[in-house]
C-alpha cells in the first residue's frame, strides 16, 4: 500500500541543486585539469540527467505549495457575461472548480496534520481558509445540466458568504435563457431587484420585469394571493394557514377556517372572486349583507316567482337585520325542502351564531386579514380594476405563462410578521398555480423559483412544491443559513427534514452551525483515508537493569471519514462553497462577481469564459 505525504520537506531541492551544482562544476573545470577532459564533461551530463530527473517532482511540489494561499475574487462585467457565456445548452454555469475526490480528502488531511501555519499562513485580508480551493490543481468551469436541476437546489450558507452574489447568477442566466422567473425575497435585496432587472435589460426585453415590494407601494406591481385555486376550501385553508397555533388541533384555528370557508362559499355563488379585503369584511362586519345577496340570488334561479310570496313577510322588516332573518325563514319553509344549498346554511350558521362568542372565535384570526388588509396593503393585496391606478395587477400564473421576471420584497426587516405571511400566501398560490399547471398543460414551459431566507416563509405549501412542482416545470433554489431555521419555523425538525428530503442538489458555502455541518457531511460518499502510526517502546528488568531493549517503527492505516471534513465547511471563503449535485458529483467550486469592482481586480478572458 504506496502513501506519499504531499508536505514532507521538498528533498529534490537539494538533490536538484547538487546535481546542477556537480554539473556547472564538471563542464566549467573540465579544461582546468591535466586529465581527459571528456570525462568531466560526461559527468556534468550524467548529473544534468539526475537533476533534470527531479526537477519535476520540484516543479510539482512548489506549484503545490503556492497554490494554498488561493485565487483572487473575479469580476465580470454583466454584459460580457452576457455576450460570452451560451445560455441554451443546457447547462447551468458555476464559476470554476474541480471535482473533489478522495485524493483530495486525503491531501486536506495530511496537511491539517502538519504544521498548517508554515504551508498557508492566514490572509488577515480574506475570511476562510484560502489553501482549501488550492488543493485542486486543476480549475475548470464548472457546469451543471439543467435537467440536474428540475430536483431544486438547497443553498446554505451564513450571512455575507455570498449566497445573494449566486442567486444573481442563476437569476441572470435564467432570465437570458427566457425562461419564468419568481424571486421571493424576505430581506427585500436591492442588489438582488436590481441583478434582476439588469438581466431583463440584457435579455433585450426589460418590460418583463415587474417588482412587488411593500415598503414602495406606489412603484409596485399589485397581486392576489387568492387568485389561483381549484376548490373554495383551500383559500379558506390558506388564509387559516396564517393563524398561529402551538398545537395542529387548535379549536379557534378551526373554527375560523371553518367561517372562512362559508363566507368564500358564499362569495364563489355569486359569483364574486374572493380577496383578503372581502373575507375581512364578511367576517368583522357581518355576513348578514352577504347572505342576502346569495340567497335571493339562489331563489331567483331555483323558485323565479319566490318574490310574490315573501313580500309580505319582507315588507315587515323594520330594518336590515329583520329582513336577513325573513328571507332565512322563507328558505327554510319553502326552497330548503326542496332546493338545499350548502353555502346558504352555511352562512345562516354564522349570522345565527351569537355576536359575542362568535368574536372570541375568530379573534385569532382577525388580526392576521387586518394586518394584511391595512394601508397601501389593501389595494397591493387585494386589487380592483381602477381609472386613476395605473400599478399593474398580475398574478403568478400570468408571470410563468408569459416568462415574466417577477420580484417580491417582503419587508421583513421592518415588520417580519406581515413579510412572513405574504410570502407564505403567495407561495401557497404558486402551489395552486402548479397544480393547474401538472393537471392541464402536459408539456410546461420551464420557470424557476428562487427564495432567499427561506426560512421565513417556509410551510406546507413550500414541502407541495417541492415535491410536485417538478411536474409542473417549477425548477425551486431555496436559500438559508441553517437547518435549525427550517426546524424552528415548522415547529418540528421530521418537517424541516421533508424540506431537505425534496431536494436533490446542496450548495453548502460557508457554514457556522455544527448540526448543520454534521448534515452535510454525512450526505457525502465515505472514503478511506491512510494515516501512519508511529511506535516507540523500551523494556528494561530489575534483575538486570543494564540490559535495555527500545523499538521504533511506523504502521500505515486506513481509516473511513467523509469526503469533506465538516468542520472544514465553516472554513470556506467568501465566495467559495462545496457542491452535492445529482449523479453522485461533489464539486469544490468559486464564485465570480457580477458587476464592477470597486477595486482593480483581474478579468476572465473575453470570448471563452476560460479559467483565469
Amino acid at each position: 500500500m504506496h502513501y506519499d505525504n504531499p508536505w514532507r520537506p521538498l528533498y529534490e531541492r537539494e538533490a536538484v541543486i547538487g546535481w546542477f551544482a556537480i554539473a556547472a562544476a564538471a563542464w566549467l573545470t573540465a579544461p582546468l585539469w591535466a586529465l581527459n577532459s571528456m570525462a568531466f564533461y560526461w559527468l556534468g551530463a550524467l548529473a544534468l540527467g539526475m537533476g533534470l530527473r527531479w526537477l519535476p517532482a520540484l516543479v510539482r511540489g512548489i506549484d503545490r505549495r503556492e497554490r494554498l494561499s488561493g485565487r483572487p475574487l473575479i469580476f465580470i462585467d454583466p454584459e460580457v457575461f452576457a455576450r460570452t457565456h451560451p445560455h441554451d445548452a443546457g447547462q447551468v454555469w458555476l464559476g470554476w472548480g474541480f471535482e473533489w475526490q478522495a485524493q483530495h480528502a486525503q491531501t486536506a488531511l495530511d496537511l491539517l496534520r502538519t504544521d498548517l501555519a508554515r504551508f498557508a499562513p492566514r490572509d488577515p485580508a480574506r475570511l476562510g481558509a484560502t489553501w482549501i480551493h488550492g488543493l485542486g490543481a486543476d480549475d475548470q468551469e464548472i457546469t451543471v445540466p439543467m435537467a440536474h436541476l428540475q430536483g431544486h437546489l438547497l443553498v446554505v450558507g451564513t450571512t455575507g458568504c455570498g449566497k445573494t452574489r449566486l442567486f444573481d447568477l442563476l437569476v441572470t442566466q435564467a432570465v437570458l435563457r427566457g425562461e419564468a422567473v419568481v424571486i421571493i425575497d424576505p430581506k427585500g435585496d436591492q442588489g438582488l431587484r436590481q441583478s434582476a432587472q439588469r438581466a431583463c435589460a440584457l435579455s433585450g426585453a426589460p418590460q418583463r420585469f415587474l417588482a412587488f415590494h411593500p415598503a414602495f407601494p406606489d412603484a409596485s406591481v399589485r397581486i392576489d394571493p387568492l387568485r389561483s385555486f381549484t376548490r373554495g376550501t383551500e383559500l379558506a385553508s390558506r388564509v387559516a394557514a396564517l393563524v398561529p397555533s402551538e398545537t395542529g388541533n387548535d379549536p379557534f384555528k378551526a373554527f375560523g377556517q371553518m367561517a372562512l370557508t362559508h363566507v368564500v362559499q358564499g362569495l364563489l355563488e355569486i359569483g364574486e372572486r374572493p380577496t383578503l379585503v372581502t373575507l375581512r369584511r364578511y367576517l368583522e362586519g357581518g355576513a348578514e349583507p352577504l347572505f342576502e345577496r346569495v340567497v335571493t340570488g339562489y331563489m331567483d334561479r331555483v323558485r323565479p316567482r319566490w318574490i310574490e310570496h315573501a313580500e309580505g313577510s319582507l315588507s315587515r322588516a323594520r330594518d336590515a337585520t329583520a329582513r336577513v332573518r325573513a328571507l332565512l325563514r322563507f328558505y327554510r319553509e319553502h326552497v330548503q325542502p326542496s332546493h338545499p344549498s350548502t353555502a346558504i346554511e352555511g352562512l345562516a350558521g354564522l349570522i345565527e351564531h351569537e355576536s359575542a362568542h362568535f368574536g372570541k372565535m375568530i379573534a385569532s384570526l382577525m388580526p392576521v386579514l387586518v394586518m394584511l388588509t391595512s394601508a397601501s396593503l389593501e389595494e397591493l393585496l387585494s386589487p380592483r380594476e381602477q381609472v386613476d391606478d395605473t400599478r399593474p395587477i398580475v398574478s403568478l400564473h400570468d408571470a410563468l405563462r408569459r416568462q415574466r421576471v417577477l420580484y417580491i420584497g417582503l419587508d421583513s426587516l421592518s415588520d417580519p410578521i406581515v413579510g412572513s405571511a405574504i410570502g407564505s400566501l403567495l407561495l401557497a398560490d404558486l402551489a395552486a398555480v402548479a397544480g393547474a399547471i401538472y393537471n392541464n398543460e402536459p408539456d410546461p414551459a420551464p420557470a424557476n423559483v428562487f427564495v432567499d431566507e427561506a426560512a421565513e416563509v417556509v410551510a406546507d405549501p413550500m414541502i407541495q412544491v417541492l415535491n410536485k412542482g417538478r411536474g409542473a416545470g417549477l425548477r425551486m433554489t431555496v436559500a438559508t443559513q441553517t437547518f435549525a431555521d427550517f426546524a424552528a419555523r415548522m415547529g418540528s425538525e421530521d418537517k424541516a427534514r421533508q424540506v431537505l428530503g425534496n431536494v436533490n442538489n446542496v450548495i453548502a458555502m460557508r457554514v457556522l452551525d455544527a448540526e448543520t455541518q454534521q448534515y452535510l457531511s454525512e450526505g457525502l460518499p465515505q472514503v478511506r483515508l491512510r494515516t501512519i502510526m508511529e511506535t516507540h517502546g523500551a523494556t528494561t528488568t530489575s534483575t538486570a537493569p543494564l540490559l535495555y531493549t527500545g523499538n521504533a517503527g511506523q504502521r500505515l492505516m486506513e481509516e473511513e471519514a467523509p469526503l469533506f471534513p465538516a468542520a472544514l465547511l465553516a472554513e470556506l471563503p467568501n465566495f467559495e462553497y462545496l457542491a452535492r449535485v445529482s449523479g453522485g458529483r461533489v464539486i469544490k467550486g468559486r464564485l465570480p462577481f457580477l458587476g464592477q469592482p470597486h477595486l482593480p481586480a483581474l478579468h476572465p478572458p473575453q470570448g471563452t469564459g476560460g479559467t483565469p
